[in-house]
């Protein structure tokens, strides 16, 4: 049951080209769709009055509806033919990036959200199998680079042209202007993809499918509603947990017991796979998160308007483009290698945006946000190289799914940790900050240390609150960085235990 069981007939090397260049292009539409809304997340939050943690819903609840999902893209492929479920996931993704910016409500958009996630999540892994499987091996590398510049020009092309177009009208055609490329997409879907062959007997493993998207869909609202209610004092948070145990519980046993299981352990028998997945959770949750946590750090504490916010998103796009240029040519000598580059890049930019203060300037930000990205752009060819190297052609369907579900599972819970993280620790500090806010502080006396901050009166009492506010924020941000820079670099001594592929020949 996997996207690749159906095998494609040759393809000559001009139609290769042009199917790489259909699934690049949707590819590229929906890495725009998923990141230029980041940009407007401080506007969507005051437009919706919602909170930090409940503005971040939109990205975390997209994330794991794209990773249940995931996993069903075999099964999809295989029951309705890749060219007809690439047309509906790339049409219903488009009709949902509307609707997201017709959305009125927090639970409007969280649920438009949602349907975008379902309906994009089968458009990477199967666009990657189409690729793997219509390229000889010794070309998988280019291949695989040139779709990743649909990764990478996406993130460049949606903050910038969603910056200014969120300045000049709202936050609203930040999804609106994506249509035109939806449209194109469409159509080269419709002319170059001519797979139709599908099975209707292929069946789908509904237990384990519902157990593990309710161990998922738990695990995520536990953390995303964990710090609002105060954890396991709250018996919400008591049943989410029960949840996620029970669903987890049911997904392990009915998969090793039943012949048909959702996600073949077998697979997990591969060194190089079963490896590859860990490193792919860490790169799924080192992906997003600068871009989640800079827009409402730089607009909120440092007041840069919308346009400016997408130009420093874009710079690591540019970033990405510039890493993409060389990443492979260095994976040609070892993968790992290029691997280990990027796992230490991440964690380099993660320490200087831990350096930030309050008065980040527009350079540090965007110098920092391309080095990540150019980090980011190391991760995706070697990884995907390595943890596919050793599996047999007829495994790649069903392994891309699950290659894709952790990357996808591994952002949407490492961005809610580190939103948490903010708001838990932003708490902490304005609590410990406030405590030198008393009378009996001698600085207050100073009129040169104190300035505007005083407590003598109403007006000053407000902005002494609004700057602990403000300092203590930027710490929350800080000790995020730290934990994203030593996420990263704590993986970096295991990449060697991969297995190197052996040359193409």
């Amino acid at each position: 049951m996997t996207v690749s069981a159906i095998a494609d007939p040759p393809k000559a090397s001009l139609e290769r080209y042009f199917v790489l260049g259909t699934v690049t292009l949707a590819t590229m539409m929906f890495a725009m769709a998923v990141t230029n809304s980041y940009v407007v997340l401080p506007q969507m939050q005051g437009s919706l009055s919602a909170t930090q943690d409940q503005i971040a819903w939109s990205v975390t609840f997209n994330l794991v509806a794209m990773a249940v999902m995931t996993p069903t893209s075999g099964w999809l492929a295989n029951r309705f033919g890749r060219r007809a479920v690439m047309l509906w996931c790339v049409t219903g993704f488009s009709v949902a990036t509307i609707l997201c910016g017709t959305a009125t409500s927090l639970e409007a958009l969280v649920t438009y959200r949602v349907a975008q996630g379902i309906l994009g999540a089968p458009i990477t892994p199967i666009s990657q199998a189409i690729i793997l499987n219509s390229f000889p091996r010794h070309q998988h590398g280019l291949a695989t680079a040139v779709w990743g510049m649909g990764v990478v020009v996406g993130p460049i092309i949606g903050p910038t042209l969603g910056g200014f177009v969120a300045e000049a009208y709202n936050w609203r055609w930040v999804f609106f202007m994506v249509l035109p490329v939806c449209l194109v997409s469409i159509l080269g879907i419709w002319v170059f993809i001519t797979e139709r062959q599908s099975d209707k007997h292929t069946r789908l493993d509904w237990i384990g499918f519902l157990a593990l998207a309710t161990a998922i869909g738990s695990f995520q609202l536990l953390l995303d509603r964990g710090e609002r209610q105060d954890w396991f004092n709250s018996l919400e948070i008591i049943v989410e947990a029960s949840l996620t145990v029970i669903g987890l519980y049911i997904f392990v046993v009915h998969t090793f017991t039943t012949t048909t299981p959702f996600l073949r352990p077998q697979l997990l028998l591969d060194r190089n796979f079963a490896l590859g997945l860990a490193f792919a959770t860490a790169f799924g949750a080192l992906a997003f998160v600068p871009m989640v946590l800079l827009p409402t750090l730089l607009q909120d504490l440092r007041g840069f308007p919308d346009s400016i916010v997408g130009i420093i998103l874009a710079s690591r796009g540019v970033g990405s483009m510039i890493g993409t240029v060389t990443v492979v040519w260095m994976t040609r000598f070892d993968p790992r290698i290029s691997l280990a580059i990027g796992f230490i890049s991440q964690s380099i930019s993660g320490l200087f945006m831990a350096q930030f203060d309050l008065n980040l300037s527009i350079w540090d930000a965007m110098w920092t946000s391309a080095f990540q990205g150019f980090g980011n752009s190391y991760l995706w060819v070697p990884l995907t190289i390595l943890a596919f190297a050793t599996l047999q052609p007829r495994q790649m369907g069903e392994a891309t799914a699950i290659f894709h579900l952790v990357r996808n599972l591994g952002s949407a819970l490492f961005i809610s940790v580190c939103v948490g993280v903010v708001i838990h620790y932003t708490g902490v500090n304005y609590a410990v900050i406030s405590e030198h806010v008393s009378p009996f502080n001698e600085a207050f006396r100073m009129a040169s240390v104190a300035g505007d901050w005083n407590i003598d009166s109403l007006n000053g009492i407000a902005r002494t609150g609004r700057e602990v506010e403000r300092q203590a924020s930027m710490i929350g941000y800080i000790n995020a960085f730290y934990l994203f820079s030593a996420v990263a670099m704590a993986v970096v001594p295991f990449i060697f235990f991969l297995k190197r592929p052996e040359p193409a020949v």
